[in-house]
């Protein structure tokens, strides 16, 4: 199950189906269990530079967190994988750069967040390497072939 929140008062609004799309692309495409169970909030930068600041020790907002849980229902026996949370304030100035919409950059966000709880990583040029062209395959399925995976 995927679930998707979406801060109150958040503006512009997103549509929580493109980014379950987003997600569910990226599950299939790196085999997760199909049981698998993930969170994705679409949040802003006050919330985002909290958490940045608290688990990556950085005063500022950033586009994308990705907490990893790999957690067992005991009831269901279902894996949750973890959470995403997504600035859409970020995602928007960042679409504005890139000269693309802002549904496909919380698209590519979404993507990026479930290889971090699958984990990806970019720590290395070779995880780099991995990670970002399993992004592009994503994107190319999706239809966003024309999105540039950002260096980070």
């Amino acid at each position: 199950m995927i679930t998707i929140e979406i801060l109150e008062q958040l503006s512009p609004s997103i549509s929580p189906e493109l980014v379950e799309q987003a997600v569910r692309a990226a599950l299939t495409h790196q085999n997760a269990p199909a049981d698998a169970e993930l969170t994705v909030v679409l949040s802003n930068d006050i919330e985002l530079r909290e958490l940045n600041l608290q688990w990556m020790g950085v005063n500022a907002p950033t586009d994308v967190l990705s907490f990893p849980a790999e957690e067992i229902d005991p009831e269901t026996g279902a894996r949750y994988l973890g959470d995403v949370i997504i600035s859409v304030e970020t995602a928007l100035r960042q679409a504005a750069r890139a000269g693309h919409s802002l549904e496909a950059e919380v698209q590519l966000l979404a993507v990026h967040g479930v290889l971090h709880l699958l984990g990806h990583d970019h720590a290395t040029d070779e995880e780099k390497a991995r990670m970002w062209a399993a992004q592009s395959e994503i994107l190319n399925q999706l239809g966003l072939g024309q999105i540039q995976v950002r260096e980070e």
